[in-house]
């Protein structure tokens, strides 16, 4: 393989890609994305990357900055890769993420929506309530390091601080780090996942999942109590698989959040999906049941339900709503959140919805409107098979504007449905991921 070239060369920067980096042509016309620079920009660049159709490159220097570029405020960005868009104005990247779904909708569905939504927003710092960090001894700095993967995946970042995670762990990691770095298995523990509820001065508010790789030592597990009792976190063990996770610290902690505006309390465990950004999730879920416009008649399905996120809001507004989700131990605790919560008109059933579902009988049954939160691959298999004329609203949430744009195309170009609004939602500020909602009416 050829040695890369890192002289620098100069750029000017066009566009933004759909994973935050600036987008340039080389004299050849060949295209190079620039990572840290923005649209508008004249960069010096040093190549990191080549293939076939493009290359890549990282900015070395910004000779004209674009009017949107900040300072970013955490000393990691650049290295470390839980960001890529610090440098960019945080009412300018919303904006961005709006012209990727927009593109998305054009290049992949042939679709428009009617009507654009308002970019949705919330907390841009000190947001995310979930995560996985990466831990690993290096030997050469005598040191453990815990933190996100550099942007080059190989390596663990090197990082003292998040701005972005809740302050209580962002602020942890040196105190962590060195933990970890005491301990007699601190080169067979992988990584350590975070997860916090709404009480988060106790221990029933943030969780620490330790994954280990060899039977923790009587020291080891003493030191692991004493951090917790020292941050007020609740420490939980991960020997194996994921139902091998079990609580050291407390015994029996209780990890809930709550959305106060339907009088719910979601109880889960420290695995268990939960959407990251805590007040951005509450404004999705008014937003999605305004689209929706149910009707106290109605029935409504949730598909890819989770936890219940979106299937006991609704339950509180219709005459019934049914939940299916793939994952079984999820629909157990969407079970006994409906119960802990008074809600009898929710059901919750597991099916795997990217499989054959002529089986399942709530396949079966009449409904009102359909609402879906699929994950990254979209929603196309069970689409094709839902009888879909049954319903006259479909809301379509998503976390990947690709999948969404496929399944915009199908409904529209396939269906007959209308595409009456889409827009934006800023799950995850400052990084390039992009979180939306669709609205379809028969």
């Amino acid at each position: 393989m050829a040695r890369i070239d890192q002289t620098p060369f100069e750029v000017q920067i066009t566009d933004l890609t759909h994973d935050g980096r600036g987008v340039a042509r080389r004299p050849d016309g060949k295209a190079v994305f620039v990572a840290g620079a923005l649209p508008g920009e004249r960069v010096m660049a040093s190549q990191t990357g080549r293939h076939r159709s493009f290359d890549e490159a990282k900015t070395v220097e910004v000779l004209e900055a674009a009017p949107e570029r900040v300072v970013p405020r955490c000393a990691h960005f650049g290295t470390c890769s839980g960001c890529a868009l610090q440098h960019y104005a945080e009412d300018q990247q919303i904006l961005a993420k709006q012209r990727v779904l927009m593109e998305n909708f054009e290049r992949i569905g042939h679709v428009a929506p009617e009507r654009i939504l308002a970019p949705l927003t919330d907390a841009q710092w000190g947001y995310r309530r979930k995560g996985r960090f990466s831990v690993r001894r290096v030997e050469k700095k005598d040191k453990t390091l815990v933190g996100f993967r550099e942007t080059d995946p190989r390596f663990v970042a090197d990082i003292r601080e998040c701005h972005t995670v809740i302050p209580q762990i962002g602020e942890a990691l040196p105190a962590l780090s060195a933990l970890v770095d005491g301990l007699q298995a601190r080169r067979e523990i992988p990584q350590i996942e975070f997860i916090a509820g709404d009480a988060q001065d106790d221990y029933a508010g943030i969780a620490l999942t330790i994954r280990h790789l060899v039977p923790l030592s009587d020291a080891d597990r003493d030191a692991l109590v004493a951090f917790a009792k020292q941050h007020r976190f609740a420490i939980f063990l991960q020997p194996g698989g994921v139902d091998s996770v079990h609580p050291l610290w407390p015994e029996s902690p209780k990890l809930a959040f709550s959305l106060p505006q339907w009088k719910l309390e979601f109880l889960f465990r420290p695995l268990d999906f939960i959407q990251v950004n805590a007040g951005l999730n509450g404004r999705m879920i008014q937003l999605a049941i305004d689209l929706l416009d149910p009707k106290p008649e109605d029935r409504v399905l949730d598909l890819f339900a989770g936890l219940g996120n979106f299937t006991l809001p609704l339950a509180r507004q219709v005459r019934e709503v049914v939940g299916v989700e793939g994952e079984a131990g999820l629909v157990r605790r969407a079970r006994e959140n409906a119960a802990h919560n008074g809600i009898a008109n929710a059901e919750f059933h597991a099916a795997d919805l990217a499989k054959d579902l002529s089986g399942e009988y709530w396949m079966k049954q009449p409904f009102d409107k359909l609402l879906l939160d699929p994950p990254r691959s979209g929603a196309d298999v069970v689409l094709a098979q839902l009888p879909l004329k049954q319903f006259d609203r479909i809301v379509y949430v998503s976390c990947h504007p690709a999948s969404l744009a496929r399944d915009a195309g199908f409904l529209v170009n396939e269906r007959g449905w209308k595409l009456k609004a889409a827009g934006v939602m800023d799950m995850f500020p400052h990084t390039a991921h992009v979180e939306s909602i669709a609205l379809f009416e028969r």
